[in-house]
């Protein structure tokens, strides 16, 4: 365990790891990061699955079997990702108990292409609750318009959410309230909320690729002055209007009776611009209660380098909200900005999906038996 990340951990932020696969899993890897790097959660996303799984390692037996048994291809994705998935619950386990349930969390998310129907969602949050069979599993559900009522009903089954791809504080403030009306649902059917956990997936990164294009192209001096303050003013303005739902009788009703809070998480948190700390999205959001998913790289950059230096977030809103203003004072409309990343989200992970399938196809006509 590393200085840096102890103290980041001390702070109150969770360490997530944004990747997996199965020769990390069986390597031992996932486990070593558990034990030194103070990792304590996992998140995964179809673009991970399809990178992990067009490598090949330690794949092959398993797709063999599925192409022996003749299953489709979505079944056989299913299959391989929900082990992975299993197996990285199982690692995790012991941290989930010593947590009270709050970290040792997996995540694995519901085909990208439901993302805009509300009965699919459901229907498949619950499909995939039953494939894990873990208590420690999160399943993931995508912050657009039909993802809200169906992160309500997913919760109020029971099922623990992560929810992702939440670019704007509008939406994150519907997605709060559509956690807290899961909650009361559950409650009202006379489950233990205590038992139900969530994190709400707020993406930094791709906000000032986004803005910094947009500002680069305008190539005045107040522009380029604004580039690289965006992501991070729109989660530091995300975390208040978390503490404003947390203050509030709503919540404080719910948690009277067991309801967890759910916690901000900042995802997206690799540097996309060099020009920039590649531990930016890391040091400039510490604030307790949160969870923070690096890629593997963040997190050994964090290690090696970081500089923790306490809460950069509460007493910073004022700023921030100047920083998101200037920008809007230069026909940068935030509104167009945000919906944009959340409709590229959507599809780049479809076609992550997509291509997953395709590969999966692939290694299972290859690993056909003859003559089959």
């Amino acid at each position: 365990m590393t200085e840096a990340l102890k103290r980041l951990s001390d702070e109150g932020v969770a360490i997530w790891l944004d990747d997996l696969s199965r020769k990390r899993i069986t390597s031992g890897a996932l486990e070593e990061l558990l034990r030194e790097q103070h990792v304590v959660g996992v998140t995964t996303n179809p673009t991970i699955f399809q990178k992990a799984i067009s490598a090949g390692d330690g794949y092959e037996e398993q797709v063999a079997d599925l192409a022996a048994r003749g299953v489709t291809v979505e079944e056989a994705v299913r299959m391989i990702t929900t082990a992975d998935v299993r197996d990285a619950c199982d690692i995790l386990l012991p941290l989930n108990e010593a947590t009270g349930g709050r970290d040792g969390r997996v995540s694995i998310e519901v085909d990208p292409r439901m993302a805009h129907r509300t009965d699919a969602t459901v229907a498949e949050a619950k499909q995939l609750a039953w494939l894990v069979d873990r208590p420690n599993a999160f399943i993931k559900i995508p912050a657009t318009r039909a993802g809200l009522p169906a992160i309500t009903e997913t919760i109020a089954r029971g099922i623990s959410v992560n929810v992702t791809l939440i670019f704007s504080l509008e939406r994150y403030r519907e997605v709060m309230d559509a956690y807290q009306a899961g909650l009361e649902k559950a409650d009202a059917k006379g489950l233990d909320i205590s038992q139900i956990q969530s994190v709400a997936s707020f993406f930094v990164s791709r906000v000032d690729t986004e803005i910094d294009k947009r500002l680069e192209a305008l190539g005045t001096d107040e522009a380029k002055a604004l580039k690289g303050k965006a992501a991070v003013a729109n989660a530091r303005l995300a975390y208040q209007e978390y503490e404003q739902v947390i203050a509030a009788d709503r919540w404080k009703a719910l948690a009277g009776k067991g309801g967890n809070p759910q916690r901000p998480l900042w995802a997206s948190t690799g540097v996309k611009d060099p020009a920039y700390p590649d531990t930016l999205y890391v040091t400039e959001l510490v604030a307790p209660n949160t969870v923070n998913t690096m890629p593997e790289a963040t997190l050994e950059a964090t290690d090696d380098h970081g500089e923790i230096t306490g809460d950069t977030v509460r007493g910073t809103y004022q700023q921030a909200r100047a920083d998101l203003d200037a920008v809007e004072k230069l026909g940068i409309s935030y509104d167009e900005v945000v919906q944009l990343l959340e409709d590229e989200g959507v599809e780049k992970f479809e076609k992550s999906w997509t291509d997953l399938l395709d590969s999966t196809d692939a290694e299972l006509k290859r690993l056909a038996p003859k003559g089959a």
